[in-house]
């Protein structure tokens, strides 16, 4: 993906199975099990496109808020977190490492919260 791009959709929930059912209800989409992690679910629209997930906010996941997160991808997860805190904003969660990619959640000036995200392109990732 080009930096910069929205690249993913992500809810984290203290309880993922109930939200999902809600969502399900509410705007049509059916929800399978994802193999990236047991509490995981993707979220597939009558297309069949895998467009957002829903997961718990427990274990590596306890910090994230508990919203709609875009995920937005960077060259760096590292350097944008420095230019963020340089700019005035913060690290709301991580930066961690999930399969092939870095991540974290940072918040700006204003108090908004945007996932940023990049491929590893080494075989280097973050711990938790």
């Amino acid at each position: 993906m080009p930096t910069g791009a929205i690249v993913w959709h992500d809810l984290t929930v203290p309880d993922a199975e109930n939200i999902k059912e809600f969502y399900s209800h509410v705007i049509g989409w059916e929800t399978k099990p994802h193999p990236m992690c047991d509490d995981f679910n993707a979220i597939i629209p009558e297309t069949g496109e895998t467009i957002a997930g829903i997961c718990h906010a427990r274990g590596v996941n306890a910090g994230i808020p508990p919203q709609w997160l875009i995920y937005v991808e960077v060259d760096n997860v590292l350097e944008s977190i420095e230019r963020c805190k340089e700019l005035g904003g913060t690290v709301a969660y991580g930066p961690r490492s999930i399969g092939t990619h870095n991540f974290c959640v940072i918040q700006d000036p204003a108090g908004a919260v945007v996932g940023l995200i990049e491929t590893v392109k080494t075989t280097e990732t973050l711990e938790a």
